[in-house]
């Protein structure tokens, strides 16, 4: 059976156009605003990545680490997290989940419970950042099991050799790392070159999906509609500091933003 997150991206192709995935963290910077954010935001997003939050955050930058301290300060746990997607996912228009964390947690947690738990909340995707090929092999496995996709991480360092083990491996949908940075760097590559690089990806497995994250911002993403799917998520967690500190909601100046992004692809 296809997958939620499959279907997507064939409706997007449909459109002639690339899926807006946004990412935001679970718990910033209340339960009740993280959900309120997320119904918001759909109305524009076609998935939506949900991080949890995490007090050593190797890959984000200071953007999404700030988010993850905020959501922490209040005391949100994993639990909380899969309360929070299956809350939003109780909604009719509700779209793909996709959970995004580091496996230090998951392994603390427990394996097949975090699997169960995900599949009980409605959670579509998982994206493991630290836990790579070949070492992910029987999780992703578990994954694929329970209906769930494993979400595949690709950099422009991965030899075209592990590339092609990695892409076989995957499930419907890879993430392609723009470039080598933290989240929210400023783009060192141009978008052109970005998406050369991605092209070349592409050529090896046209039926995969293939997402580029990273560096992706107002200016920049028009620039990459010529992709399956383009993330943005240091712009909108830094959105919400904005917001907080000027006392002002979050969800709206959050719901204007998405819809920008998504009127710059479509």
């Amino acid at each position: 059976m296809k997958s939620q997150i499959s279907s997507v991206f064939n409706e997007c192709k449909k459109e002639n156009r690339p899926a807006l995935l946004t990412y935001t963290v679970a718990g910033d910077n209340s339960k009740k605003k993280s959900l309120e954010i997320l119904k918001s935001i759909s109305g524009y997003a076609d998935i939506l990545e949900i991080g949890f939050p995490h007090n050593a955050p190797t890959a984000d930058g200071p953007q999404i680490q700030n988010s993850s301290y905020r959501a922490l300060k209040k005391g949100i746990k994993l639990k909380d997290v899969f309360q929070i997607v299956k809350e939003y996912k109780k909604n009719k228009n509700a779209k793909p989940c996709i959970l995004m964390g580091y496996y230090q947690m998951v392994y603390r947690y427990g394996e097949k419970k975090f699997i169960r738990k995900c599949k009980q909340a409605g959670v579509n995707g998982l994206i493991i950042v630290d836990l790579p090929w070949p070492e992910n092999k029987a999780f992703a496995r578990s994954c694929k099991k329970n209906s769930i996709t494993f979400i595949q991480l690709l950099s422009p360092t991965t030899s075209k050799e592990r590339m092609k083990k990695i892409i076989a491996s995957s499930h419907d949908m890879i993430y392609y790392i723009s470039m080598l940075s933290t989240t929210g760097g400023k783009l060192k590559v141009s978008p052109r070159k970005i998406l050369e690089n991605y092209n070349k990806i592409k050529k090896i497995n046209k039926s995969k999906n293939l997402v580029i994250g990273f560096g992706i911002t107002n200016k920049t993403i028009g620039a990459l509609k010529k992709s399956d799917g383009l993330v943005v998520g240091s712009l909108l967690c830094k959105e919400i500091e904005k917001s907080l500190k000027k006392r002002q909601n979050p969800v709206i100046k959050l719901n204007k933003m998405v819809k920008e992004l998504r009127k710059k692809i479509s």
